[in-house]
């Protein structure tokens, strides 16, 4: 098997590294009444849980009887650290086969009997053509998953989401608990891709390892700028639905995952931060996901390789933000932490520096922070409110990162 890293992923923020549609909006509540009877269809196909739970692993699938076997192979392998077998009972799993052509129920079914000493569960629904979308499934399951885990172990249970393609690591649930028991709230876990006989070689993996390099280092350089207590180097930069887990409490205080048609693990990550949570991307907690380019959702990394396939034939070359642009940008947000952690008290030629470094007007930062308890919230409306980051080839981007990095950057600490 052959690994390789994988993007960034289009996240709707101006780091994207692509023309990606934009984000979508939180779609219109569905009617309690049909929420509801979705939720109780899916409750009613479940056992109660095994009162020794722990852990749950959710997965959202759809037509994916061919991939989920060797999906669940990997979750009944999970190990602790040092090599042993967890503990019966202590995780499940749950597959919500959604809108399914094929034969996905009876795929976890045939491989729960082969694999005795994994609790999985399988549950079926035919969402309405306006709820059916992995940002509903992915809800629905999360829903019921801290529902479950608040009848066993309480609000520290977790919530493990993976992807119907993807293959976890050995010790993937147990890297995920160690750092929840280190204080986390949430963890990104690193996401590798992987090519078999069955699956093409991706012909875009010079410009994917290329934007992996960038990612990796971008994220050094921000750790040596503005370092993040929760998060300190080495870490990496993904936080997406294919390994991504945290406490039911998290889950609970965000208000759980929004319901949108696609990104919503981004969008998950991002309510998680407004809260001041403290999140960590874990290099220990390891999937490896299929590099297929005809994926089930209408962004994902299939469409993110489809766009740079299309980006090589046109003998193009990736732009990305600048390095330059952003030191300048992380320099300015460890000040203005700074700043709000002690009130917001200092006005004057202070304010007024930080306003022009972000890009916002005195007055209006003034009374962001003033009303906002939260930085993560601050933070994300001075994002909201500048302007965007300028982008640049990735090869220069990679030798001034490269450079910075060696040499370190004017005006750091």
């Amino acid at each position: 098997m052959d690994h390789f890293a994988t993007p960034a992923r289009f996240h709707a923020t101006r780091e994207a590294t692509a023309a990606a549609p934009p984000a979508p909006s939180l779609l219109p509540p569905a009617p309690a009444t049909e929420l509801q009877q979705l939720e109780h269809t899916l409750r009613r196909q479940l056992p109660p849980p095994d009162g020794a739970l722990q852990a749950c692993v959710i997965i959202p699938a759809k037509d994916e009887a061919a991939a989920l076997p060797a999906t669940l192979a990997a979750l009944a392998a999970q190990t602790t650290l040092d090599g042993q077998r967890l503990p019966v009972g202590m995780i499940e799993v749950i597959v919500l086969a959604n809108n399914c052509r094929d034969r996905t129920a009876a795929a976890v079914r045939q491989a729960a009997r082969r694999h005795p000493s994994l609790v999985v569960h399988v549950a079926e629904l035919a969402l309405p053509p306006a709820h059916a979308h992995v940002g509903r499934a992915r809800r629905l399951l999360l829903d019921e998953a801290a529902r479950r885990l608040e009848t066993t172990i309480g609000a520290t249970g977790v919530l493990l989401s993976t992807d119907a393609d993807t293959l976890a690591a050995s010790t993937w649930v147990a890297a995920n608990l160690r750092e929840i028991e280190r204080g986390a709230e949430a963890v990104g876990g690193r996401i590798l891709t992987q090519t078999s006989a069955a699956v093409e070689p991706c012909p875009v993996r010079r410009i994917q390892v290329y934007d992996a390099a960038y990612r990796v280092l971008l994220r050094q350089l921000e750790d040596r700028l503005d370092p993040c207590t929760a998060d300190r180097w080495p870490c990496h930069h993904q936080h997406y639905g294919a390994s991504l887990a945290l406490t039911v409490r998290a889950y609970r205080r965000v208000g759980g995952m929004p319901a949108v048609p696609y990104l919503e693990d981004e969008a998950l990550w991002q309510l998680l931060c407004a809260q001041d949570l403290p999140v960590r991307h874990s290099l220990h907690a390891q999937v490896y996901t299929s590099a297929r380019r005809c994926g089930r959702v209408e962004v994902g990394l299939s469409w993110q390789l489809r766009e740079w396939e299309h980006l090589s034939a046109q003998q193009g070359e990736l732009h990305v933000p600048c390095p330059h642009e952003l030191a300048r940008v992380w320099r300015a947000r460890r000040r203005l932490r700074a700043w709000h952690q002690q009130g917001a008290r200092a006005v004057g030629p202070e304010l007024a520096r930080l306003a022009q470094a972000l890009e916002v007007t005195p007055a209006q930062l003034l009374q962001q922070a003033r009303a906002t308890a939260a930085f993560g919230t601050l933070w994300q409306w001075v994002e909201a409110t500048r302007g965007a980051v300028l982008p640049v080839p990735l090869s220069g981007a990679l030798r001034d990162l490269r450079r910075y990095l060696r040499e370190g950057v004017k005006g750091a600490v």
